[in-house]
């Protein structure tokens, strides 16, 4: 039972961080404008980028001299800004809105950008490798589903619905900022003495 929490904890703070709901009006953008959006290549794309950055992300950090609990409170720091930007409706971080593929901006920076990236790393101090893994590809399945059917869920959800969405995952992206701020702030004191 403890699992199954974990993994829905772990889920939902991916599917925070990933923001596929909060980032389909910028895909209704692309396809309004007659972009043709591959939604498989998206999604293999994306998900390539996250295993890579799950999977050697912390050996590169050690090539650099960076240890994690250095990189999951740099990481706590971006998150809390991310979820600043979902509950304010302000843009710290600006994307490229003119590319023309769906490799660049959609699967990356949208989906798999540095806030998500950071993020696997620092889920790697709190979760177990095989329910990030077992999030990430139900997140991948979402994120499938609503490029695919975004037109139809923006008409559902509506504007305002999407903004009140993009907040409450807002408001737990900065629960989890803090929680992980928190858990490696004090490892990196007790090695500082």
């Amino acid at each position: 039972m403890e699992w199954i929490n974990s993994l829905i904890s772990c889920f939902m703070i991916l599917f925070s961080i990933i923001d596929i709901l909060g980032n389909a009006p910028i895909i209704m953008g692309f396809k309004s404008k007659g972009n043709l959006i591959d939604t498989k290549k998206v999604i293999i794309s994306s998900f390539v980028i996250f295993l890579s950055f799950l999977f050697l992300g912390q050996p590169m950090l050690k090539i650099i001299g960076v240890d994690i609990y250095s990189f999951s409170v740099a990481g706590s720091i971006v998150l809390f800004l991310i979820g600043l930007e979902m509950i304010l409706g302000v843009d710290i971080h600006k994307v490229t809105k003119n590319a023309q593929t769906s490799i660049v901006p959609i699967a990356f920076p949208l989906i798999a950008g540095p806030g998500s990236l950071t993020t696997l790393i620092s889920l790697r101090t709190t979760y177990n490798v095989n329910i990030i893994l077992l999030s990430l590809i139900l997140n991948m399945i979402v994120v499938y589903f609503v490029i695919d059917r975004c037109d139809f869920i923006a008409k559902t959800i509506g504007n305002n619905g999407l903004d009140i969405l993009k907040k409450i995952f807002g408001i737990i992206l900065l629960a989890f900022a803090v929680k992980i701020f928190g858990a490696n702030a004090g490892q990196l004191f007790q090695q500082g003495l």
